[in-house]
Protein backbone atom coordinates (compact mmCIF):
# COMPACT_ATOMS: atom_id res chain seq x y z
CA UNK A 1 0.00 0.00 0.00
CA UNK A 2 2.72 2.47 -0.94
CA UNK A 3 0.11 4.87 -2.30
CA UNK A 4 -1.12 5.17 1.22
CA UNK A 5 2.35 5.17 2.62
CA UNK A 6 3.12 8.10 0.82
CA UNK A 7 0.59 10.17 1.78
CA UNK A 8 0.67 9.08 5.84
CA UNK A 9 4.66 10.26 5.30
CA UNK A 10 3.78 13.63 4.22
CA UNK A 11 0.68 14.38 6.58
CA UNK A 12 3.34 13.33 9.58
CA UNK A 13 6.04 15.72 8.57
CA UNK A 14 3.55 18.49 8.99
CA UNK A 15 1.94 17.54 11.95
CA UNK A 16 0.61 20.30 14.67
CA UNK A 17 -0.12 18.47 17.64
CA UNK A 18 -1.69 21.53 19.24
CA UNK A 19 -3.83 21.90 16.33
CA UNK A 20 -4.65 18.28 16.50
CA UNK A 21 -6.16 18.55 20.40
CA UNK A 22 -8.18 21.74 19.17
CA UNK A 23 -9.68 20.28 16.00
CA UNK A 24 -10.63 17.03 18.11
CA UNK A 25 -12.21 19.18 20.66
CA UNK A 26 -13.90 20.51 17.64
CA UNK A 27 -15.65 17.22 16.55
CA UNK A 28 -16.08 15.97 20.55
CA UNK A 29 -13.57 13.95 20.93
CA UNK A 30 -14.66 11.45 18.28
CA UNK A 31 -11.25 11.67 15.66
CA UNK A 32 -7.76 11.83 15.78
CA UNK A 33 -5.87 14.38 14.08
CA UNK A 34 -2.59 15.32 12.38
CA UNK A 35 -3.38 18.93 13.53
CA UNK A 36 -3.13 19.95 9.45
CA UNK A 37 -5.40 23.22 8.35
CA UNK A 38 -7.31 22.74 4.82
CA UNK A 39 -5.51 24.41 2.46
CA UNK A 40 -1.88 23.04 4.24
CA UNK A 41 -3.84 19.75 3.72
CA UNK A 42 -5.19 20.16 -0.15
CA UNK A 43 -1.36 21.35 -0.56
CA UNK A 44 0.66 18.72 0.75
CA UNK A 45 -1.81 16.31 -1.15
CA UNK A 46 -1.40 18.41 -4.24
CA UNK A 47 0.96 16.08 -5.97
CA UNK A 48 -0.39 13.04 -4.72
CA UNK A 49 -3.69 13.59 -6.56
CA UNK A 50 -2.25 14.04 -9.97
CA UNK A 51 -3.67 12.70 -12.59
CA UNK A 52 0.14 10.68 -13.72
CA UNK A 53 0.48 9.75 -9.78
CA UNK A 54 -3.27 8.81 -9.53
CA UNK A 55 -3.74 4.52 -8.71
CA UNK A 56 -5.68 2.44 -11.19
CA UNK A 57 -9.80 2.30 -10.58
CA UNK A 58 -9.34 -1.12 -9.63
CA UNK A 59 -7.20 -0.59 -7.53
CA UNK A 60 -9.23 2.05 -5.40
CA UNK A 61 -11.06 0.32 -3.29
CA UNK A 62 -8.60 -1.38 -0.87
CA UNK A 63 -6.79 2.26 -0.82
CA UNK A 64 -9.70 3.51 0.59
CA UNK A 65 -10.85 0.77 2.82
CA UNK A 66 -6.69 1.07 4.01
CA UNK A 67 -7.60 5.08 4.50
CA UNK A 68 -11.05 5.12 6.04
CA UNK A 69 -9.60 2.91 8.89
CA UNK A 70 -6.71 5.06 10.21
CA UNK A 71 -7.80 6.88 12.95
CA UNK A 72 -6.63 10.33 11.89
CA UNK A 73 -9.65 12.67 9.88
CA UNK A 74 -6.96 13.89 7.17
CA UNK A 75 -7.05 10.48 6.09
CA UNK A 76 -10.83 10.18 5.81
CA UNK A 77 -10.73 13.76 4.20
CA UNK A 78 -7.53 12.82 1.68
CA UNK A 79 -9.90 9.21 0.52
CA UNK A 80 -12.95 11.43 -0.09
CA UNK A 81 -11.30 13.70 -2.16
CA UNK A 82 -9.56 11.08 -4.11
CA UNK A 83 -12.90 9.02 -4.56
CA UNK A 84 -14.33 12.19 -6.24
CA UNK A 85 -11.01 11.79 -9.26
CA UNK A 86 -13.23 8.87 -10.30
CA UNK A 87 -16.78 10.76 -10.37
CA UNK A 88 -17.63 10.10 -14.70
CA UNK A 89 -16.38 6.14 -13.73
CA UNK A 90 -18.80 5.32 -10.41
CA UNK A 91 -20.66 2.30 -11.05
CA UNK A 92 -22.48 -0.34 -8.43
CA UNK A 93 -19.89 -1.25 -6.56
CA UNK A 94 -18.23 2.40 -5.56
CA UNK A 95 -21.92 3.36 -4.66
CA UNK A 96 -21.65 0.49 -1.66
CA UNK A 97 -18.14 1.60 -0.60
CA UNK A 98 -20.04 5.14 -0.28
CA UNK A 99 -22.61 3.80 2.07
CA UNK A 100 -20.26 1.95 4.30
CA UNK A 101 -18.21 4.93 4.28
CA UNK A 102 -21.51 6.84 5.20
CA UNK A 103 -21.82 4.45 8.70
CA UNK A 104 -18.48 3.99 9.23
CA UNK A 105 -16.58 7.18 10.97
CA UNK A 106 -19.61 8.65 10.85
CA UNK A 107 -19.70 12.64 11.41
CA UNK A 108 -21.37 15.84 9.51
CA UNK A 109 -17.98 16.55 8.32
CA UNK A 110 -17.59 13.21 6.21
CA UNK A 111 -21.79 13.38 5.34
CA UNK A 112 -21.86 16.20 4.07
CA UNK A 113 -19.31 15.30 1.11
CA UNK A 114 -20.05 11.57 1.09
CA UNK A 115 -24.13 12.66 -0.12
CA UNK A 116 -23.74 15.78 -2.52
CA UNK A 117 -20.51 15.01 -4.00
CA UNK A 118 -19.66 11.21 -3.90
CA UNK A 119 -23.36 9.82 -3.93
CA UNK A 120 -24.88 12.68 -5.90
CA UNK A 121 -22.37 11.86 -9.02
CA UNK A 122 -23.37 8.59 -9.07
CA UNK A 123 -27.00 9.18 -8.51
CA UNK A 124 -27.27 11.91 -11.47
CA UNK A 125 -25.67 9.50 -13.86
CA UNK A 126 -28.58 6.78 -12.71
CA UNK A 127 -31.01 8.76 -11.95
CA UNK A 128 -33.74 6.28 -12.76
CA UNK A 129 -32.62 4.70 -9.05
CA UNK A 130 -32.71 7.97 -7.11
CA UNK A 131 -36.00 6.82 -5.73
CA UNK A 132 -34.98 2.96 -4.78
CA UNK A 133 -31.46 4.76 -2.88
CA UNK A 134 -33.97 7.45 -0.43
CA UNK A 135 -36.22 4.54 0.23
CA UNK A 136 -33.44 2.15 1.08
CA UNK A 137 -31.91 4.77 3.46
CA UNK A 138 -35.10 5.83 4.95
CA UNK A 139 -35.92 2.36 5.76
CA UNK A 140 -32.48 1.88 8.16
CA UNK A 141 -32.41 3.66 11.66
CA UNK A 142 -29.07 5.29 10.27
CA UNK A 143 -29.34 9.02 10.28
CA UNK A 144 -26.37 9.40 8.63
CA UNK A 145 -27.77 7.93 5.79
CA UNK A 146 -30.89 9.48 6.21
CA UNK A 147 -29.44 12.83 5.57
CA UNK A 148 -27.83 11.28 2.49
CA UNK A 149 -31.21 10.75 1.39
CA UNK A 150 -32.00 14.61 1.93
CA UNK A 151 -28.84 16.10 0.73
CA UNK A 152 -27.34 14.43 -2.05
CA UNK A 153 -29.29 17.11 -4.51
CA UNK A 154 -27.66 20.01 -2.34
CA UNK A 155 -25.71 20.99 -5.57
CA UNK A 156 -28.20 19.80 -8.46
CA UNK A 157 -29.27 23.38 -8.88
CA UNK A 158 -31.76 23.70 -11.61
CA UNK A 159 -31.54 19.34 -11.62
CA UNK A 160 -33.20 19.39 -8.54
CA UNK A 161 -35.69 16.86 -8.07
CA UNK A 162 -38.75 18.76 -6.47
CA UNK A 163 -41.02 15.15 -6.10
CA UNK A 164 -37.55 13.45 -4.42
CA UNK A 165 -37.36 16.30 -2.13
CA UNK A 166 -40.59 15.91 -0.77
CA UNK A 167 -40.53 12.26 -1.20
CA UNK A 168 -37.24 12.29 1.10
CA UNK A 169 -38.72 14.34 3.62
CA UNK A 170 -42.28 13.02 4.29
CA UNK A 171 -39.84 9.65 5.36
CA UNK A 172 -38.24 11.87 8.03
CA UNK A 173 -41.17 14.00 9.21
CA UNK A 174 -41.30 13.68 13.16
CA UNK A 175 -37.64 12.82 13.54
CA UNK A 176 -35.99 14.64 16.63
CA UNK A 177 -32.82 14.17 15.49
CA UNK A 178 -31.39 17.34 14.66
CA UNK A 179 -28.87 16.50 11.97
CA UNK A 180 -32.15 15.40 10.32
CA UNK A 181 -34.32 18.35 10.67
CA UNK A 182 -31.16 20.47 9.83
CA UNK A 183 -30.85 18.38 6.11
CA UNK A 184 -34.77 19.01 5.50
CA UNK A 185 -34.42 22.72 6.09
CA UNK A 186 -31.10 22.41 3.90
CA UNK A 187 -32.39 20.99 1.21
CA UNK A 188 -35.57 23.17 1.05
CA UNK A 189 -33.12 26.49 1.78
CA UNK A 190 -31.40 25.89 -1.48
CA UNK A 191 -34.22 24.61 -3.34
CA UNK A 192 -35.84 28.13 -2.61
CA UNK A 193 -33.22 29.62 -5.06
CA UNK A 194 -34.80 27.39 -7.60
CA UNK A 195 -38.60 27.47 -6.54
CA UNK A 196 -39.30 29.67 -3.73
CA UNK A 197 -43.24 29.21 -3.98
CA UNK A 198 -42.87 25.16 -3.70
CA UNK A 199 -40.61 25.68 -1.08
CA UNK A 200 -43.48 28.14 0.73
CA UNK A 201 -45.74 25.85 0.15
CA UNK A 202 -44.04 22.52 1.25
CA UNK A 203 -43.55 24.51 4.46
CA UNK A 204 -47.04 25.15 5.03
CA UNK A 205 -48.34 21.53 3.92
CA UNK A 206 -45.67 19.22 6.19
CA UNK A 207 -45.47 19.61 10.02
CA UNK A 208 -41.48 20.54 10.36
CA UNK A 209 -39.63 21.25 12.88
CA UNK A 210 -38.81 24.39 13.80
CA UNK A 211 -35.49 23.81 12.95
CA UNK A 212 -36.19 22.63 9.85
CA UNK A 213 -39.11 25.94 8.66
CA UNK A 214 -36.66 28.26 9.88
CA UNK A 215 -33.47 26.74 7.77
CA UNK A 216 -35.65 26.42 4.87
CA UNK A 217 -37.21 29.99 4.99
CA UNK A 218 -34.08 31.51 5.81
CA UNK A 219 -33.65 33.20 1.93
CA UNK A 220 -37.18 34.18 1.38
Amino acid sequence: MSYVDDIEEVFEARANPKRAAQQKAYLRGQFEFFGLTSPIRRELQKPILLKAYLPKKEELHPIINDLWKKPQREFHYFAMELLFKYYKTFDQDDMELFEKMAIQNSWWDTIDYIAPKLMASYLKNHPHQKFEYVDKWNATDNIWLRRCGLIFQLHYKNDMDPVLIEHAIKGNLGSSEFFINKAIGWILRNYSRQNPDSVIAIVDKYPLSNLSRREALRLL
